[in-house]
């Protein structure tokens, strides 16, 4: 199963000028001479054309381009044959059953990557690179994939993991020669060494939050009194007339969330309805829901408009901030109107005020939103390597969790060798997260996302 002939189709059905099938795996150059003529699999990475015929009934499907690939120079590191076809759905659906009747097989989801990971062409980091450059919605998920892509994420794992090792290694020494007087390595030099890898893990790991709102996109959630512009606020960030907007309050009765780019990152937008006691019970339902996704907020913008905003508001805003725990940035609306001055406290940040007549301010809130949501980002660049999955996250918080527990052993006197059982469980996290040694429960669950021709 992990070499025999697999077919699929790696370009999406539907009508287009070019379909491409891959087919890889043990003697897949004899299958495809079955189905193709002339085929020629020498010189490979060389594309010729050739008639796709069906291999029993011997009829014409297509005029095709057919390009070789010879193991290990290949994606997969088996042989590979990439076939060019028309588009459409028919002419690739009667290719690839051509290609199954002469003996391949249909590819599982992502089979094609799975094996590339297998045969060492790349590792687990890169396998999930390559499914989020396919998944990008934004320009910085794009820039993360393609930097993990070219093993930045991997090469920084592989760096911590032999500095962990070289930490084991003077642990070793200290149990290999237990007679020299308070040990050969002194407490100072362990510390240290202890100290630097325990921050380099840790400072990865707070990227965690971040990176993961890279491929969901950043929850905002927005918020305030009835007709305080929220609806017009989302259509204007959004760039349509998603929500239905009128100067009657209470319009908003459900939540609304749409996707959204701002300063090249995801965001999930949602309207809210707006906060207040009401004895309508179809609004009641739609505060109840605004306050579930207020809960949920990775960011809360809060609405107030620039004509009733002040201190008769002061308390009913006071009581609401302190009641979300997620960032808040306050809005001030319809600032086109006749300016009020701002009511808030010194130690908050100053409003933005936004106007969606005139455009008047969204520029800067998109830059604040984007500051806020992902500013250890927008601080590390492209340069840093950044974690993306919670896969990641949660191997690292055990390689983290081992350390400490190696040093408070240490400090709890606990004997050389035991303490050296918690370095090697955080080198054996690391190792998961790289995919040196990875059980098929983990690779199904990563490829299992995949197209079936990648």
């Amino acid at each position: 199963m992990l070499s025999d002939p697999i077919v699929a189709l790696a370009t999406p059905p539907g009508r287009s000028a070019i379909a491409l099938i891959r087919l890889s795996g043990r003697g897949v150059f004899t299958l495809a001479a079955r189905c193709l003529s002339p085929f020629r699999p020498d010189p490979a990475w060389v594309v010729a054309r050739a008639t796709l015929h069906h291999p029993t009934t011997g009829e014409p499907i297509d005029e095709v381009l057919a390009a070789c690939f010879a193991e290990p120079h290949s994606y997969t590191g088996d042989d590979l044959v990439e076939i060019s076809t028309h588009g459409g759905l028919l002419v690739p659906a009667d290719a690839l059953a051509a290609f199954v009747a002469a003996g391949a097989r249909p590819a599982a989801p992502g089979e094609f990557t799975r094996r590339a990971v297998l045969n060492g062409k790349m590792d687990l980091l890169q396998a999930e690179a390559t499914a989020d450059l396919i998944d990008a919605g934004s320009p910085a998920l794009r820039r993360r994939a393609l930097q993990q892509l070219d093993r930045g994420l991997s090469q920084r794992l592989a760096a911590l993991r032999e500095e962990i090792l070289e930490l084991e290694a003077l642990i070793a020494y200290d149990i290999d020669f237990p007679e020299e007087d308070e040990g050969p390595v002194s407490e100072e030099r362990v510390r240290g060494a202890w100290s630097v890898v325990r921050g380099r893990v840790k400072r990865l790991l707070d990227t965690a939050p971040e990176g993961e709102r890279l491929r969901e996109g950043a929850l905002v959630v927005i918020a305030g009194p009835p007709n305080a512009g929220k609806s017009s606020l989302f259509n204007a960030l959004l760039g349509n007339e998603r929500a239905i907007v009128t100067e009657i309050p209470g319009t908003t009765r459900d939540a609304i969330e749409a996707h959204v780019v701002l300063e090249g990152f995801p965001f999930r937008l949602v309207d809210t309805a707006g906060l207040r006691a009401s004895d309508d019970t179809v609004e009641k339902i739609g505060i109840e829901v605004s306050r579930k996704y207020l809960g949920a907020a990775d960011l809360v913008l809060y609405c107030e408009e620039c004509v009733v905003r002040g201190a008769g508001l002061a308390t009913a805003r006071d009581e609401f901030l302190s009641g979300v725990q997620a960032p808040v940035i306050e809005v001030v609306t319809k600032a086109d109107l006749p300016a009020c001055p701002p009511a808030r406290s010194p130690a908050r940040p100053p409003a933005v005020a936004v106007s969606t007549v005139t455009g008047a301010g969204l520029d800067a809130l998109k830059r604040r939103l984007a500051e806020v949501a992902f500013g250890r980002l927008l601080s590390l660049g492209d340069v840093e390597p950044v974690v993306t999955r919670a896969r990641h996250r949660a191997a690292l918080t055990q390689a983290l969790t081992e350390l400490e527990a190696f040093q408070a052993a240490r400090a709890g006197g606990v004997d050389a060798a035991a303490t050296a059982t918690h370095l090697r469980a955080a080198v054996t996290a690391l190792d998961d997260l790289i995919g040196v040694v990875t059980p098929d429960d983990v690779l199904d669950r990563v490829f299992g996302a995949f197209c079936v021709g990648k």
